[in-house]
């Protein structure tokens, strides 16, 4: 992986570039929803009889982070303070019901989110996030169109999902950098024809107030191009302060808007998308002036052979506010990066896969 980006000032704003190795080691298969931008094929759960409840699926998940930077961004004594280093990057068990009326899926375990512009965190500091149970939600299905989940749920917002073994790039980008990851809630999901609706009332960035609402809506132009919206923000004034739990009390006072176009044919995936950030004046948070960001990015993915794939990522991002408005450290907070600056970044993942 390899990322550049610098700042309005030209000065170059490198936190780290990566010119080492990931290594993956998977077993079993991902949670239900694995992100289109995924170029793994993984194998089948294992199944066991849960009596007159059905079929659960049990899953296992382990992979591992291995890296060398050049300029180490972390607090002393961090991981993302040392020059070279391995973690382990997901450790989990999954179990999914995915029949009938009523199912269920549970993941618990260890896990980290390897994002640019950020120091490289360990999985004991991104598993004290969420906990070892990051996903867990009841889903009541009652006809082939329509369900309704409960509990601590994956977000609808943006295209790179949260876990590394969902995604081309094994580090998150700088537009995902700025999206809640996982929130608690309920979301409500439907579907006519090609057209594929989400709404959720949730606590956003894991604050545990429930005034966040998001929505998601694709329409499947033909087999191989989607067109999608995605929109999240606070009902009302937010209720959130600097004493919630929320890991960005910033993020759940913003909203976030997005576009995204998806071509999915033979070895090609490409999605390119544009993001809006809108982060208003708040006397209760600190916040003295509104500011905005937005940046696009552009995802591909194109398998040479069974086995061989390369993944790619451009971005560019656009961090608002002015000088000495102070603003940098609430920008920083949504961001890594400092008001008034913009980043670009170039990502390539080549990918091996055999079997799991």
């Amino acid at each position: 992986m390899l990322l550049c980006s610098v700042q309005k000032n030209k000065t170059v704003f490198l936190r780290h570039r990566l010119i080492g190795s990931a290594c993956l080691m998977l077993c079993g298969i991902a949670i239900a929803g694995v992100a289109n931008a995924s170029p793994l094929t993984l194998p089948n759960p294992l199944t066991f009889s849960a009596g007159p409840s059905g079929k659960i699926d049990v899953q296992g998940i382990a992979s591992g982070m291995a890296f060398y930077q050049d300029n180490p961004q972390g607090s002393p004594g961090t991981l993302g303070a040392k020059r070279e280093g391995a973690d382990i990057t997901n450790g989990m068990v999954i179990i999914q019901k995915e029949n009938g009326p009523i199912q269920f899926d549970i993941q618990a375990g260890a896990y980290s989110f390897p994002t640019l512009a950020a120091s490289i965190p360990s999985a004991s500091g991104s598993t004290n996030e969420f906990g070892a149970l990051p996903v867990a939600y009841l889903k009541i299905v009652p006809s082939s169109n329509f369900s309704v989940e409960i509990g601590q749920l994956p977000t609808l917002i943006g295209v790179e999902d949260g876990f590394t073994y969902q995604n081309i790039n094994i580090e998150r980008g700088l537009l995902w950098d700025m999206e809640p990851i996982i929130s608690r809630g309920i979301q409500f999901n439907a579907s006519a024809g090609p057209l594929s609706a989400s709404l959720s009332l949730n606590d956003g960035y894991f604050s545990n107030r429930y005034n966040v609402m998001s929505g998601s809506l694709s329409y499947a132009i033909n087999g191989s191009n989607t067109l999608g919206l995605y929109a999240d923000g606070a009902l009302g004034k937010s209720r959130t302060t600097s004493n919630d739990s929320a890991y960005s009390s910033y993020g759940n006072e913003s909203q976030i808007y997005g576009v995204d176009y998806e071509y999915s044919s033979g070895p090609w995936l490409i999605e390119p998308y544009f993001q809006y950030m809108h982060t208003p004046k708040s006397t209760h948070l600190g916040i003295p002036h509104a500011f905005d960001n937005y940046g696009g990015a552009l995802l591909a993915d194109y398998s040479f052979t069974q086995t061989i794939s390369l993944g790619a990522r451009a971005e560019y991002l656009e961090v608002g506010g002015k000088t000495g408005e102070g603003l940098n450290a609430i920008a920083s907070s949504l961001t890594d990066l400092p008001a008034d600056s913009h980043a670009w970044s170039i990502t390539l993942t080549p990918t091996y896969q055999s079997g799991g």
